[in-house]
């Protein structure tokens, strides 16, 4: 891609703020912005904040009073001559700053085009700019670290040795396709085997990491069912130590999903509530059944909540038969009552971890957060190490192990050196399209459709 327009974006959010940033990109930065300040003159130092008079188009009366910063290329983030404008953050303002801009001939970004040039100019790879997207995502310290660790070039860098080692592979096995006429030498045939071997490995260890990166990224969804009246809103409410859900003594008060964000040990949990799980001729009520049953099914683990204070009923064996067919947990709720019996559970549900808790008193809550986590508890022993978020990465790692497995097999059948080195480029190939040397451009449209307008 080879721009050669100017675009123009608003940076920063979209509502009322302190400031506002608009950023313009392209050979024409400079001339617009000289038109949006009716100064044929200004010619601002690179690097350098200056305060001048934004004007309008027609009238030339006054917009704002903004900070204006100029970025020479290839001095930028994009490689090209930007300009940062740093306006008062109200939205008309900065709405009428930008359809200037455009009147003067610039053009209204994409998503993602900013980092989209970046990387056609050389100033980062598809790994770095992937992890800008990530960074601004991110709702949990660890993935504030790994995103950063990411656009500071710490895949790119793990990668390198991986494609060092198949060019090693690779060019001997060239040569021998020119200057020699016998198959390989079984010394030089054990020796490429066992770099292969070591390879496959090292890319398949980087990829097991993916599952405690897709935490780290998009967090673990975890939903309360019972049926109603067993206390999921007042659990929920506690998890969260907000009074987010209407708790009543009414049966079937939640007839609506609601969910919310909480971290527990740095994971992002997705908490959804869930209307109580019945029998109803209420079509209002069934409507709320029925998500329900879509949220179990969404969920990376069920919490069953149960009455600890009162036998089974069928209602309660209809839930524990749909939940329990997921990954799961029982949560005895009730435990401040006298008839509450926590060993009648525990026999019943002996191959279940069933914990005890009062949403009356809020006891028990901390022991239900560690058992949700638990079975991700593998995320903890990667808070120093890098891990593989983007599922996108994860699939290539794996195309690429798999490639060379195959390589490996033709090599120890004695096949072709011809047969060989197809698998060995297809592994180079798809390491490449990690970083954005050999990434197809309709991949690349549809990661940075993803991104927001802007950045």
């Amino acid at each position: 891609m080879q721009a050669t327009d100017t675009i123009v974006a608003l940076s920063t959010p979209s509502g009322r703020s302190g400031i506002g940033v608009i950023r313009i990109s392209g050979k024409d930065a400079l001339v617009l912005t000289r038109s949006l300040l009716r100064d044929q003159n200004f010619n601002p130092q690179p690097n350098q904040v200056i305060l001048r008079t934004l004007r309008d188009a027609n009238s030339g009366e006054v917009l704002d009073r903004a900070l204006v910063t100029y970025f020479k290329a290839p001095h930028s983030f994009t490689g090209e001559d930007v300009i940062e404008l740093s306006c008062h953050g109200s939205p008309p303002l900065l709405l009428h700053v930008i359809d200037t801009l455009l009147f003067y001939g610039a053009r209204a970004s994409d998503p993602g085009e900013f980092t989209l040039r970046a990387l056609a100019n050389d100033q980062l790879n598809l790994t770095q700019a992937e992890a800008i997207r990530d960074l601004i995502d991110a709702q949990t310290h660890a993935a504030v670290r790994q995103a950063a660790r990411q656009l500071g070039g710490e895949l790119s860098a793990r990668l390198q040795p991986y494609i060092d080692a198949l060019l090693k592979i690779i060019v001997p096995l060239e040569s021998t396709i020119e200057f020699v006429e016998d198959n390989l030498p079984e010394d030089v045939t054990k020796n490429v085997a066992s770099e292969l071997s070591a390879l496959i490995q090292n890319l398949e260890d980087l990829a097991k990491t993916f599952s405690t990166g897709r935490l780290l990224k998009e967090g673990l969804r975890v939903t309360l069912v019972g049926r109603p009246n067993v206390g999921k809103s007042s659990i929920f409410n506690g998890l969260l130590s907000l009074n987010r859900a209407i708790v009543t003594d009414i049966p079937g008060t939640t007839r609506d999903s609601i969910s919310e964000i909480l971290t527990i040990h740095g994971i992002p949990i997705h908490l959804t509530d869930t209307a109580g799980m019945r029998i109803s001729i209420d079509e209002v009520e069934q409507l709320g059944i029925e998500r329900t049953r879509q949220s179990i099914a969404d969920a990376d683990l069920v919490v069953i909540i149960l009455d600890g204070s009162q036998s089974l009923i069928s209602e309660d064996k209809e839930v524990l038969a749909e939940a329990t067919q997921h990954r799961h947990l029982i949560a005895l709720n009730k435990s401040d009552l006298e008839t509450f019996q926590l060993k009648r559970a525990e026999y019943l549900f002996n191959d279940h971890t069933v914990i005890p808790i009062s949403a009356k008193l809020g006891t028990g809550l901390a022991p239900l957060k560690a058992a949700i986590i638990e079975p991700f508890s593998g995320i903890n022993s990667h808070e120093t190490d890098f891990v593989i978020s983007n599922a996108r990465h994860y699939d290539l790692l794996l195309r690429t192990a798999n490639s060379l497995r195959s390589t490996e097999s033709l090599l120890m059948s004695r096949a072709t050196e011809e047969l060989i080195l197809v698998g060995l480029y297809d592994a180079l190939r798809f390491l490449g399209e990690i970083t954005g040397e050999t990434t197809p451009d309709d991949v690349l449209a549809q990661i940075f459709s993803t991104f927001c307008i802007g950045k």
